[in-house]
């Protein structure tokens, strides 16, 4: 007996239907179980459940804090770091975020010291904005842009010239915000240290000088790769080789 093509489709969609479903339960499960071991107090049982939950591309802002949390609770620092900034990507205003993080950060040796450029002072506000949140704010704007300029276009009147002046402010610096949130968030070369301490060398081998040492949780920037070998820099003093496997870029996991 031979089966239509509709037949077919609609016994495929029955078939697979519960399975997907399944598979959303199960995450839903791995997550509440994953919660349920934190709050008993077993971090390495909640760490792996928030690490399957992020490996398969599940893991929103709220599960990389959680995993953050995990980690800070097992003692390992850079993992915990690198997690808080993976979940600070999402959830920027987040203040037990902020909180958690701050106090991680207390805990690292190396602290580059932080530097702003003109623009990062203009826009200030760009980083309390997930990239989501500023594509949001422009496409609005945007909208009500060029619809209060179709008006404009038959109501030639005072009011309307003021308001398209003003929502063109806002448009301008919407886009602005927004290409600036997507450069950085496409653009960031930033990694943190793993290991508890790795020598910085002044070349790709381990016979080149160590010119300085990095511990656990410090964030750098990781500005190429060659062979098993990252070149990192810590500010605008310090700059060195150390090998790849001891650090994580921050955007890997977003």
């Amino acid at each position: 007996m031979r089966l239509s093509v509709p037949v077919i489709l609609i016994a495929l969609l029955t078939i697979l239907r519960p399975l997907a479903g399944a598979g959303e339960g199960t995450a839903e499960e791995r997550l509440f179980e994953a919660n349920r071991a934190y709050r008993d107090g077993r971090f390495q049982d909640a760490m792996q459940g928030y690490e399957s939950l992020a490996s398969e591309g599940r893991a929103g802002g709220h599960v990389f804090y959680n995993l953050g949390n995990a980690y800070f609770r097992l003692g390992r620092l850079g993992k915990a770091i690198l997690n808080y900034e993976r979940a600070r990507l999402l959830i920027p205003r987040d203040a037990d975020l902020d909180f958690n993080l701050g106090q991680a950060r207390a805990r690292v040796v190396d602290m580059a010291p932080e530097s702003g450029t003109f623009v990062d002072s203009a826009f200030f506000w760009v980083d309390s904005l997930s990239l989501r949140e500023a594509f949001l704010g422009f496409a609005v704007l945007n909208v009500i842009f060029w619809g209060l300029l179709l008006i404009r276009l038959s109501v030639r009147s005072e009011w309307s010239y003021y308001a398209v002046l003003l929502v063109l402010v806002f448009w301008l610096l919407a886009g602005i915000s927004f290409g600036l949130k997507w450069y950085r968030v496409s653009w960031d070369h930033r990694a943190v240290v793993l290991e508890r301490e790795v020598p910085v060398r002044a070349g790709p081998d381990k016979g080149d000088t160590v010119l300085f040492n990095l511990h656990e949780g410090t964030v750098v920037v990781r500005e190429r790769n060659e062979g098993s070998w990252s070149l990192i820099s810590l500010g605008d003093q310090r700059r060195g080789w150390l090998p790849t496997r001891s650090v994580e870029g921050i955007k890997g996991g977003y």
